[in-house]
């Protein structure tokens, strides 16, 4: 492109001159590019009047995203989602960003589908996120904030009295390398057993998807399963089933704030898309606060029935009563993602044999979460805050 002639800034070569006056201009305009170059990038950490640093990914944004692909699964355990979706707090942050939504029976599916980018964000187990950070060597996702602290349940017949009864049995969980399906692998080696991906081993696993499980059980075909809410309690209430293990039991609190909290659903966003769009993500954490506050703040009659409507529409039908209310009695809604279990859940995963040991440093990064809440939520050494 020509610069302007009646432009006093420009610089101007004619075809007359001598070339070594050309060669000369032609060197001071490439160093006064270059210089510019350098001021255009010092712009991405421009300092406020306070004097912080601006977020870099402002500097490679592209503005807020046309739309905004959300994932989440029907379970109890993704109250924020189902609350966040369904009583519209996402759309409304969200703004003129159009956001559309999957459901997922578990983790495997839904990080698969983010990292194939079908969709850009999702709630999901923790492992999962955990696998695919590994897998991809940090490059695939981040994790943004927390939604739940339990919920998860080893329920068996009632004939089962105690873990070496297990022995030969046939247990389900939700999908191969899911949450539920780690935390059973480990729990199962802790106590002497071995297991293999493929159903093998002295306890056999069947991933399962979890309406199906509640059908196997009460058929005779399954003898238990490791389950989220409200699949755990559809099995106690509504097939006989007992509570083997409560998975909060396990969580002694060393890697938490106190006893009996472990995350059961965090929130994750791929990397390149929170890179280009870091308004959007803004955006959904602003609504996902929300959601998160809502949960804790209203009366449970109120909150079991929005939360049974957005399952009917999910599930096309509503849950009973009692379930949901024994549901809700296990599980605490947080935007903490317990930064400090995660190394223990990588090695869980080890154990398990669905995911190998690696360096997570890097996996979180709440600073935007922070920067909504005005709070000091912990990465425990392992990313940004």
């Amino acid at each position: 492109m020509s610069t302007p002639q009646n432009d006093p800034g420009s610089t101007r070569i004619s075809a007359g001159e001598p070339a070594t006056r050309k060669r000369s201009l032609r060197f001071k305009i490439g160093v006064t590019v270059g210089l510019l170059a350098l001021v255009g990038a010092g712009a991405a950490v421009a300092t406020t009047t306070s004097g912080k640093p601006q977020p870099a990914a402002s500097s490679v944004g592209s503005g807020p995203a046309a739309e905004l692909r959300l994932g989440y699964f029907g379970n109890i355990t993704h109250a924020p989602a189902l609350v966040g979706v369904n009583q519209g707090f996402i759309q409304e942050n969200l703004g003129t960003t159009k956001l559309s939504t999957q459901v997922f029976n578990a983790g495997p599916a839904a990080v698969e589908a983010l990292n194939a980018g079908a969709i850009d964000a999702t709630y999901i187990g923790p492992n999962p996120a955990i696998n695919s950070y590994v897998k991809s060597q940090g490059e695939s996702i981040s994790i943004i904030a927390g939604a739940a602290s339990g919920g998860a349940q080893l329920v068996v017949k009632p004939d089962i009295k105690s873990p070496a009864d297990l022995k030969g049995k046939t247990l389900a969980s939700p999908q191969l390398g899911g949450t539920q399906d780690v935390a059973l692998r480990s729990w199962l080696a802790k106590q002497g057993f071995k297991t293999n991906p493929d159903g093998g081993g002295d306890v056999a696993i069947n991933p399962t998807e979890n309406a199906q499980t509640l059908k196997l059980f009460l058929d005779g075909k399954l003898d238990g399963a490791w389950l989220p809410e409200p699949w755990a309690s559809r099995l106690v209430l509504d097939a006989g089933a007992k509570v083997l293990v409560d998975e909060k039991d396990l969580w002694d609190g060393s890697l938490s704030a106190k006893p009996g909290e472990f995350p059961t659903t965090i929130l994750i966003v791929n990397k390149k898309f929170a890179a280009e769009h870091p308004e959007t993500v803004e955006a959904l954490l602003k609504g996902h606060v929300q959601s998160v506050k809502w949960l804790n703040d209203t009366p449970a009659a109120q909150k079991a029935a929005t939360l049974n409507a957005a399952l009917e529409k999910v599930a096309g039908k509503a849950l009973p009563q009692n379930v949901i209310d024994r549901s809700l009695q296990n599980i605490d809604f947080t935007v903490d993602p317990l930064a400090g279990t995660y190394k223990k859940l990588l090695q869980d995963g080890v154990d398990a044999g669905t995911t190998k040991q690696a360096d997570i440093n890097g996996i979180f990064d709440l600073t935007t979460l922070n920067a909504v809440t005005g709070e000091k939520t912990s990465a425990a050494g392992l990313g940004k805050e």
